[in-house]
């Protein structure tokens, strides 16, 4: 559902945005990157189904270059998932290592940010709930928080 009114996220105390993808160099070798980007499925499904694992939400696109970003709870719940040996991630790395390695044909990457309130900010207009609004709640951006300074100044001075 669209939502027309000009809206504002937030999460209620500290969490982490994960950015994760991956990059298919060589279109015509499918046997290297569907093994890649079928990983990633079982390893959201296994998140969803599991919300003490400490992963919240995840907002995915498609094209040469896959990008999810998703959002935790916390560093040290998004790290021990990824050390987890009986968790979707670990098998699904190491196959990648194995199978691709550094032969080129399909790139992955990942950035983590760890955010608190008063050091991110967002606006939704026309938009279906998305994203950080998805993850956490939505607000109407109404007075202080019209402009991304007042939001930014909203998250430290809560009214």
């Amino acid at each position: 559902m669209i939502r027309r009114e000009r809206l504002t996220a937030s999460l209620e105390g500290d969490f982490v945005v994960f950015l994760i993808g991956m990059r298919i160099n060589n279109p015509l070798k499918i046997h290297k990157w569907l093994p890649v980007a079928a990983a990633m499925p079982r390893m959201l499904k296994e998140l969803y189904h599991q919300p003490e694992l400490g992963f919240i939400h995840a907002e995915m696109w498609f094209s040469r270059t896959i990008i999810q970003v998703q959002y935790w709870r916390s560093m040290e719940q998004l790290l021990a998932y990824a050390r987890n040996k009986e968790a979707q991630h670990l098998p699904a790395w190491q196959s990648f290592n194995k199978a691709i390695g550094t032969d080129g044909t399909v790139g992955i990457w990942h950035e983590t940010y760890a955010a608190s309130p008063g050091t991110y900010e967002s606006i939704y207009v026309n938009m279906p709930l998305f994203g950080l609004g998805r993850a956490g709640s939505v607000q109407v951006a109404s007075g202080g928080r019209q402009s991304a300074a007042g939001r930014l100044n909203a998250h430290q001075n809560p009214s």
